[in-house]
């Protein structure tokens, strides 16, 4: 259950709460009327409030980081956030937004225009990484959280915490950026740039006028999720994971190119689980989003961009095997922040799953995250 929140007032019902602003949101390039923001907590903000932990999502995911007395059910960093965890929630006040754009609460392509009374769609403004960063602070606001002890993020959500430090100078003493960037590469604009064809000249995508309980683009949301399935593993864990296993849920007689290997199963078996469960004009927007940052706008230079910022200390976490943003990114942005930065702190990870490894290589993202925290 979802409950509009209005400034005015609040109750702590659910795990997902959702927070309805009374004002016009200005984005980069428009405005939104009244937008609502969706997002979870865990933990208890000290009497100080000096123990908030603002944690931003990659594309998809939704707020819905760990499980809670609220919502016992796993959360996308269940091993990550909680009592006793890296980001221990017996010590700090954990918050996390759904990306302004996404489909799971907060307002997007998808939601009703309160002007209009019709859906969004494409009427929605061109989204940046920085209205999604900008949205946060009045979740922030709303929770009487001045000063962040540290903001955090992987992937999509990486370039929104490098955003929101950047925006907000003043309101945080910590960043964490993991599997990021400060920019995308032409190489991951290109994938992307792919994955979002694949949507909009689906013919059931209709100019993105499809209807939301339909089907929608199914085959193209199916091929962009293949394709971004395989950017976020490695050719190494596919060798080792697959190898040339012959698939066995999947026969097709009649069709003589039907699938023959396990890894094309399992290529399959994600693709369908992730229809229906995203919209794809949100899809489209928050892909866009990643490709228009870049950290470098507001100075010309990451050194020159930086010098606003004032954070105490950063923690930039990368793997060799993430060929979507490459660990000479992270890098990159860890030697921009140590111009400005008493103590940046660059970890570099062997994982061999990619960018994903941040979701499952536990045993080494545990200790990196465990002794920053």
């Amino acid at each position: 259950m979802q409950r509009s929140i209005k400034i005015a007032g609040y109750l702590d019902l659910t795990a997902l709460q959702t927070l309805t602003l009374a004002h016009e949101f200005k984005m980069r390039r428009g405005l939104i009327a009244t937008p609502t923001l969706a997002f979870e907590t865990w933990g208890a903000l000290n009497s100080s409030k000096d123990n908030a932990v603002l944690l931003f999502t990659g594309l998809s995911p939704s707020a819905h980081v760990a499980s809670s007395i609220n919502d016992p059910s796993a959360g996308w960093w269940e091993d990550m956030v909680g009592p006793a965890k890296p980001i221990n929630t017996d010590i700090y006040f954990v918050v996390c937004v759904n990306s302004l754009g996404s489909c799971f609460g907060s307002t997007g392509p998808a939601s009703i225009n309160p002007d209009t009374g019709a859906i969004y769609r494409l009427t929605f403004p061109v989204l940046t990484i920085e209205d999604i960063a900008d949205s946060a602070s009045h979740v922030l606001n709303y929770l009487g959280i001045d000063t962040l002890n540290c903001v955090i993020g992987a992937s999509m959500g990486g370039m929104t915490a490098l955003a929101f430090a950047q925006q907000h100078p003043d309101r945080t003493r910590r960043l964490v950026s993991i599997s990021s960037a400060a920019r995308s590469q032409p190489f991951s604009i290109a994938l992307r740039s792919l994955q979002r064809e694949m949507i909009h000249t689906d013919p059931a995508w209709q100019g993105g006028n499809y209807d939301l309980k339909g089907n929608g683009p199914v085959n193209g949301m199916r091929l962009a999720r293949k394709l971004g399935m395989i950017s976020y593993r490695s050719a190494a864990e596919w060798a080792e994971r697959f190898g040339r296993e012959r698939a066995t849920d999947f026969i097709h007689a009649d069709d003589p190119f039907g699938i023959d290997f396990e890894v094309e199963s399992y290529l399959e078996s994600h693709a369908n689980r992730f229809i229906g469960r995203f919209d794809a004009n949100c899809y489209l927007y928050l892909s866009r989003a990643m490709d228009l940052y870049d950290a470098a706008d507001k100075g010309g230079s990451l050194e020159a961009s930086f010098k606003k910022l004032q954070l105490e200390a950063a923690l930039i976490v990368g793997v060799e095997t993430d060929f979507l943003f490459p660990i000479e990114q992270q890098e990159d942005l860890a030697v921009a922040l140590d111009a400005h930065i008493d103590q940046v702190h660059f970890k570099r990870l062997s994982c061999i799953q990619g960018h994903d490894s941040f979701l499952v290589d536990m045993d080494r993202f545990r200790p990196a995250l465990a002794d920053f925290f």
